[in-house]
């Protein structure tokens, strides 16, 4: 590098300028260096032309102003307002090489108003850039913690909250609804997510986020906090109800009893602190029966009957106690579908009274026309707990035989009529598969029965391709007792002529 003249401009008064502001906004004094010689930069190119590589730089000691054009050296000129040949390089300088600049000093800017104003800008905008990098900075690692703010402004029902230095969003809808605050509030917030915006805020506040609930729960109550109580599940309905699953592996400690404390005193300062959120507290079992019986808290269940393929339960409690499980539109049954990750189906006992009795009926009806057995012998069968004629037909005959009340020719019979009648039924399934025009490649597809591809072509799959087609939740839609498991896999299986095929053709094509 060399120089050809220089000119400079005696400005103390920038390095107090800077100090104090950099004091203010709590960032680096180098940073609102580098926004002021931006500025003075852009003003210099305004004056001496945009083409021109203009540069500006104030000593950190002195505070002088310095205004330099630049111009790179160069093999070969491609713009000659910002590069110089090597040769006529070597003329001013003989130790420059490609790659080096030549500066030219340019006299002192005489700022305008405009010019001033321009500056201002820039340096208000680096400023207010390298304010947020350091607020980001600073909060990057503390999303998750509960912070204390100052309430700033209202924007829009939106809460700016001031924290020191910096400022945070609680966004409407991360409110607890009908709450109000007004500038000057003290408040309470979770930090939900710290994140680089290219406007406004960086730190973005909850206060109807479960795990704000958590956190509050862990500043009251020690044993959250030491580990001894783990919270394990929260479901919020923000400013109503909440329900929050804790556990101890510790049995000689109460969890429920140790969040709710003496006389209620903890879980009333978080109550207060959520505007009357009323909060059901309960024990967390690994067990998915018993934590959904506990989840319905107040109501009480009777019967739990648990569908691990769907991930459904059905909860049955007295007729007296429906409306309690159910809750205020349906907010119990569904902040305890929230907090066990299981759908939730309430009914109540007189409800399920009646639909085992209907298929009683209906099971009954079916096992007296299909083995020709009067209502005695049939009920007995579904006492036993048989649901169709397949299991009748393809259970040990010890096992059918050692019935109370059927002996061995009995149960013989009973087999032999069984296996007769689903021989029967199936000719009839495969005559209407023919009926309906199903490919042969469907009917002898593994896995699916002569009853399924009946149930699929009524409803116009006929084809191999078309079964293949589905997804897995289409065809537990079309077959209802099909798990999607099931599904999915049969749906694969049909697919495995696709693959076959483009093995083919990538050997031809070899």
């Amino acid at each position: 590098m060399t120089s050809t003249t220089s000119t400079g401009i005696i400005r103390t008064e920038l390095l107090s300028v800077a100090e104090t502001v950099a004091r203010e906004k709590g960032i680096q004094r180098d940073e609102v260096l580098e926004a002021m010689e931006m500025a003075i930069q852009k003003a210099a190119r305004a004056k001496y032309g945009y083409e021109r590589d203009i540069r500006a730089e104030i000593d950190r000691k002195s505070g002088e102003i310095t205004v330099f054009a630049c111009q790179e050296v160069v093999e070969e000129i491609e713009n000659e307002t910002i590069q110089i040949s090597l040769k006529e390089a070597k003329k001013i300088d003989p130790s420059l090489e490609i790659g080096s600049f030549i500066k030219t000093y340019l006299p002192p800017i005489d700022f305008g108003r405009v010019a001033a104003q321009t500056a201002k800008q820039v340096i208000f905008q680096r400023v207010r850039d390298a304010e947020r990098h350091r607020q980001y900075e600073e909060y990057k690692n503390r999303a998750g913690e509960i912070i204390n703010g100052q309430v700033k402004r209202i924007e829009f029902g939106n809460v700016i909250v001031e924290l020191g230095q910096s400022e945070a969003l609680l966004a409407r809808d991360q409110l607890i609804p009908r709450e109000n605050f007004r500038p000057g509030d003290r408040i309470r917030a979770y930090i939900m997510d710290v994140r680089q915006e290219p406007r406004g805020p960086q730190v973005f506040l909850s206060r109807s986020h479960p795990e704000f609930m958590t956190k509050l729960f862990t500043q009251e109550v020690p044993e959250i906090y030491e580990g001894v109580i783990e919270v394990k599940a929260v479901a919020r309905d923000p400013g109503s109800r909440a329900k929050l699953a804790v556990y101890s592996a510790d049995k000689s400690l109460d969890p429920v009893g140790a969040c709710v404390g003496l006389r209620g005193s903890r879980v009333t300062t978080v109550i207060n602190e959520l505007q009357g959120e009323k909060i059901d507290i309960i024990p967390w079992s690994s067990n998915p029966v018993v934590f959904v019986v506990n989840s319905l808290i107040p109501a009480e269940a009777s019967k739990v009957v648990l569908d691990e393929d769907s991930n459904r339960v059905e909860v049955v409690v007295p007729d007296d106690q429906l409306s309690l499980a159910i809750g205020r539109r349906g907010q119990n049954v569904r902040l305890a579908s929230q907090l066990t990750g299981l759908g939730i189906d309430v009914i109540s006992e007189s409800v399920e009274s009646e639909r085992r009795t209907q298929e009683v009926k209906n099971r009954s009806k079916l096992f007296v026309e299909a083995l020709d057995v009067d209502d005695v012998l049939a009920h007995l069968l579904i006492t036993e707990g048989f649901d169709n004629v397949e299991e009748i037909a393809y259970i040990s005959l010890g096992e059918l035989s050692g019935i109370e009340g059927l002996d061995e020719d009995l149960a013989q019979e009973l087999q032999n009529r069984a296996k007769n009648f689903l021989t029967k039924q199936e000719k009839e399934f495969k005559q209407r598969s023919q009926e309906l025009g199903v490919e042969k490649t469907l009917q002898n597809l593994e896995g699916l029965t002569p009853k399924l591809v009946v149930m699929l072509a009524e409803k116009g799959i006929t084809t191999l391709d078309g079964l293949a087609d589905l997804a897995g939740d289409e065809l537990v839609e079309l077959c209802p007792k099909m798990d999607l498991d099931g599904a999915n896999k049969l749906i694969m299986t049909a697919r495995e002529h696709w693959f076959e095929k483009t093995d083919t053709k990538s050997k031809k094509s070899q």
